[in-house]
């Protein structure tokens, strides 16, 4: 579920480190690129800083929300109330662990099984801009919520609990189980089926801030052409996380 920072990130970061070549003799002596780098932050810090301070990430979240709730107001017209559902994932979707990253940064924002523990024992996480009022929407609209996440099945009790004192309305939770692979599609397919503790319904909507919260994608898709994203702004929402995700495999 997490991996450490990766070569994408310091792409990232350097690029946001490099300053332009002056068309003629500096003024002056420019600054060292290691100098600006550093004064900038490490490639962690400046991911999650960017996460949790920028302008630019919040209305994102309150602009895929907004997209999606769109969406399923249309998807809802017509279709009698439970038989439709939307499937999404938690962390980094609808819960905020951004002061957990934060405080992995001094570790150069690697991941921790044992502190992640931790981190969901504690109850922190905060739902993300328009999470809430996204899920309340589709209750309203008579949908079902199904979360899809791989949080161990041990943190799923202390998720659920997240979940209610945030005000997070769902219906069914479907955590990783033990010894399973991070592979959502079974889970995703036990929705649909009713086999999850819901109903058979249809997916209208599908919500995540990885590439594999949605049915059998994979960073593979990244070699295809703009045709295999057809789905993404429709029945897929994605979310930006520049601090984790299967992306640092590439």
């Amino acid at each position: 579920m997490r991996y450490s920072l990766g070569l994408a990130v310091l792409v990232m970061a350097g690029s946001a480190c490099r300053t332009a070549t002056p068309a003629g003799p500096p003024a002056r002596p420019a600054p060292a690129p290691a100098t600006a780098c550093a004064a900038a932050g490490t490639p962690s810090e400046r991911a999650v800083r960017w996460a949790r301070v920028s302008a630019e990430h919040r209305a994102i979240f309150l602009e895929v929300y907004a997209m999606a709730t769109a969406h399923v107001e249309q998807k809802a017209a017509g279709r009698a109330p439970g038989s439709w559902a939307v499937v999404a994932d938690a962390d980094d979707t609808l819960l905020d662990n951004s002061e957990y990253q934060l405080e992995r940064v001094p570790f150069g924002g690697t991941f921790d099984p044992s502190t992640w523990r931790t981190w969901t024992a504690r109850r922190a996480a905060v739902p993300l801009p328009g999470a809430a009022a996204f899920l309340r929407r589709v209750h309203e609209l008579g949908g079902r919520i199904a979360i899809v996440t791989n949080r161990d099945a041990v943190e799923c009790p202390d998720t659920e609990a997240v979940f209610r004192a945030q005000a997070l309305p769902y219906d069914v939770m479907l955590c990783k189980p033990e010894g399973a692979s991070s592979d959502k599609n079974l889970r995703f397919e036990a929705v649909a089926r009713g086999t999850a503790g819901l109903p058979p319904v249809e997916i209208v909507a599908f919500l995540g801030d990885n590439i594999q919260d949605f049915p059998e994608k994979t960073q593979a898709i990244r070699l295809q052409d703009d045709s295999a994203f057809a789905d993404f702004g429709r029945r897929y929402f994605v979310f930006p996380n520049a601090m984790y995700g299967s992306w640092e495999r590439n």
